[in-house]
């Protein structure tokens, strides 16, 4: 009995020294110290029409040729069906997509990464396409292939943005101290926020290939502790009245939702018209999703907008 109590002690007294070390951890603040409390911006907004018809139209037209997107897509063998969704959908209107692949797939075309460690894989991608890019484009955005974007609406929302600062964009989440940009929304980093991460990388004190020594961390995370040591802060982004554009769930999870919540304004209570992503959707639903916002026209109804951003060369999908 003696022995069962003295080990049962023991016990309890090791869990509760490993709870307040992770809770010690938690505490930590990494990277650049007091800076963490000095960030400026969190909540990053659109543009509003107005503020795009100020512009003159050569201007405006300059501007929409001048707004390139490098789209790099992660992906495992498991996910074929849906790789096969978002190259025939959505990732034609990228003006150039690579798919970065865990292994060899036959099927596809894909750069191999080989290792199944989504961290790994997310650093390896991001290294190939800022050797590779970094004087082509000037926005990099990265997904899962359960992710529809609307590319149109990604270069309307970085419209007046410059690349040129360390944006580090899309739909954030608090852990503890950490803010970070959740990867099932899609993540988006300027080409200054690429060569910052890109001198980090091979930095394992700053950077490290693996998560925490004692549990390991997602892959958005660990982006967000490699951008911090960088002085690179996840921002919020939000369309003019306040609405997140980065979503990490469906449209049809949304409006469930806003049948509950806001049954009289399901639509409008639902997500922005200016929404860039949705997340977690099947093959099917990404298809719908293309003949909802590509082919979908209430005749009668003329939309002006100020810009018009065209698919690339060669995209059928318009």
């Amino acid at each position: 009995m003696l022995s069962e109590s003295s080990s049962f002690l023991k016990g309890v007294m090791l869990g509760s020294i490993f709870c307040a070390l992770i809770t010690m951890l938690g505490h930590i603040r990494i990277g650049h110290g007091s800076r963490m409390h000095h960030h400026e911006h969190h909540h990053l907004q659109a543009p509003n029409k107005e503020d795009i018809l100020k512009i003159s139209e050569d201007e405006r037209m300059e501007l929409s040729k001048s707004f390139r997107v490098y789209c790099i897509l992660l992906v495992k063998p498991k996910d074929v069906s849906l790789w096969a969704a978002v190259k025939e959908t959505w990732t034609n209107h990228c003006d150039k997509v690579d798919f970065f692949s865990s292994e060899n797939v036959k099927v596809f075309e894909s750069i191999n990464m080989e290792t199944n460690d989504m961290w790994l894989m997310m650093r390896k991608a991001y290294k190939y396409a800022f050797d590779k890019y970094r004087d082509q484009y000037n926005w990099f955005f990265l997904a899962r292939p359960t992710t529809f974007a609307i590319i149109e609406n990604l270069k309307y929302f970085l419209l007046k943005k410059d690349p040129s600062q360390p944006f580090y964009l899309g739909h954030t989440v608090k852990s503890g101290d950490l803010e970070y940009v959740s990867m099932e929304g899609g993540i988006v980093l300027s080409i200054e926020s690429m060569k910052r991460l890109n001198s980090l990388l091979s930095i394992p004190e700053k950077c490290p290939e693996q998560g925490g020594m004692i549990w390991k961390i997602s892959e958005d995370k660990q982006l967000a502790v490699c951008l911090k040591y960088a002085g690179v802060f996840a921002e919020n982004a939000e369309d003019s009245e306040g609405k997140d554009i980065f979503n990490t769930k469906s449209v049809g999870l949304f409006i469930k939702e806003a049948m509950t919540n806001h049954p009289n304004q399901v639509v409008e209570g639902c997500c922005s018209d200016m929404a860039v992503t949705f997340n977690g959707l099947t093959p099917n639903q990404m298809h719908v999703m293309m003949y909802g916002v590509y082919r979908l026209r209430a005749f009668g109804h003329v939309f002006n907008d100020a810009l018009v951003f065209l698919p690339p060369n060669g995209s059928d999908n318009d």
